[in-house]
Order: C-alpha cells, then structure tokens, then sequence
C-alpha cells in the first residue's frame, strides 16, 4: 500500500509537471497535494514497516518529536490545501470570466506558501505541548506512531491543561479549513441551481466531483479514527483505525482524481509512452 501511494502521487506529479495543459491552478494544487500526501504517508509507514521487519519497536524522545511535528505538518497541510481548492472552485465557477484574473500565479504560489506556514505552525504548536510534558522511561506507546493523544495518556504529570490547548488548536486549525470549504461549496451549490439547463449544472458540479471526493475521504476517514477513539476505548481498534487514516487515503487520492478526470488520464498515458 505505501509503494502504491508513493507511485501513484508521484506520476501525478509527473503527469502535472510534463504537460502543459495541466499547468492551471486547479492541477497546481493537486500536485502539491500529492507531495503533502507522500510526506503524510511517508512520516509513519516506513519506521513501521522497519519495526515490524527488526522487531525492533523503539523510538527515541527526539525522534517521537519529531515524527509528531511531521505528522502535524502534513496532516495539516492536506486540511488546508483542500480548503483553497474549494476556494480556488469556488473561483471557476462562481467567478468564471475573472479566474485566470483573481488565480494568478503569484496569488496560487501565495497561498501555497501561506497554507505550509500555517501548517508549521501548527505542527510546532503541537510539537511545544508535548515537549511541556514528562514521561518516566520505557513509556510503551500503544500505537504505531507517536499519537498526540496517546502520549497525553502516558505523561507522567499532569496534562489536563496540555490537552484543552491541543484541543483548541485542533479545533481552530481544522475547523478553520472545514469552514472554508463548506462557505465555498456553499456559494458554488447556490450558484449551480442558477443555472438554467441542467446539463450546464452537471457540467459544472462535474468539475467538483473529484475535490469533493477526496474532502470527504480525508474528513471521513478523520472523523472515524476520532470517534473510534472516543467510543470503543481500544488502543488496539484506535490503530486498526488510524491505519484508513494515515494509509489508505493518500493512496486513493491519485485513483480519484485519475480516474474522474480525463486530462489527467491522458496526460498519464502521454508521459507513460514517453517514458516507454
């Protein structure tokens, strides 16, 4: 599964980068998402793999800060890169003779960088609250990776305050994004039952499809490891859960977007006979 979703953001990249039809905004931050999915994916699959062929299962202090930073980082990015794509459909459709206006290069590489500082921050911001917090040794983490909500559970001093600042930090970054994408999507669904035919609004929510799949797979599958968390009790089931989470969504993101997507499949077959 991790060889899969590597290969398939990275010829999604490939695809992006190689042809020129696909250098639009729309494709420009879908390659970036592809790069934000290879980092999320890449932060915790191999150190498990590695772990379960050594059955050498430790971590040090430094490396689960880190890994946790990497997480969040990444997590993050994927959350608010969707939320400009909303923004950037919200754009095409509702503002169609402006777009190549208001998504110029320089505003898509602004928001671009603006959606990693954002992103940075939130996963330093992360990274502080755990440092904060004190742990006897040989603490065994009853997860594949370091989760910020297990290592609350291990801390051994008091980490009730720690945990309402996750908490708020949590809810204003994802909440934030989430709140961009249903104002978007808001105005876009407005904007559509104003068109007159109804091919011209299938052909215009057509456009939607593949981001709308991809937002509901992320939060979908986020929204799940959350309330398996909060539900079963079982560290073991929380994991089984994370793995939909951390896996299994980057590696379907590239088949949504290729398989809905008709520029992208031939981009995709022009660069795999130029390669062949």
């Amino acid at each position: 599964m991790y060889l899969v979703t590597m290969l398939g953001n990275l010829l999604i990249i490939l695809a992006v980068t190689s042809d020129s039809h696909l250098h639009t905004p729309m494709y420009f931050f879908f390659s970036i998402l592809s790069m934000a999915d290879i980092g999320f994916t890449s932060t915790t699959v191999p150190k498990m793999i590695l772990d379960i062929q050594t059955h050498g299962r430790g971590i040090s202090y430094v490396g689960c800060l880190i890994q946790l930073s990497s997480f969040n980082l990444f997590g993050c990015l994927d959350s608010v890169l969707l939320s400009v794509m909303a923004y950037d459909r919200f754009v095409a459709i509702c503002h169609p003779l402006h777009y190549s206006v208001i998504m110029n290069p320089s505003l898509c590489s602004l928001l671009v960088l603006v959606s990693f500082l954002i992103s940075l921050l939130d996963s330093q911001l992360h990274c502080l609250l755990m440092s904060q917090l004190t742990f006897c040794t040989n603490v065994e983490i009853p997860h594949f990776f370091c989760d910020p909500p297990q290592l609350l559970k291990l801390a051994c001093n008091d980490a009730s305050t720690n945990k309402i600042l996750m908490y708020i930090i949590g809810a204003i970054f994802g909440g934030v994004p989430v709140s961009g994408i249903l104002l978007s999507y808001t105005r876009i669904v407005s904007s559509i039952l104003r068109v007159p035919s109804t091919s011209g609004r299938y052909k215009a929510f057509s456009t939607c499809g593949s981001h709308l799949s991809v937002v509901c797979l992320f939060y979908g599958t986020g929204l799940g490891v959350y309330f398996s968390s909060t539900v079963l009790h079982s560290s073991k089931k929380d994991a089984v859960a994370s793995v939909m989470y951390t896996v299994v969504t980057p590696m379907l993101n590239p088949f949504i977007y290729s398989l809905r997507n008709r520029d992208i499949k031939r981009a995709l077959q022009m660069f795999l006979r130029r390669t062949t």
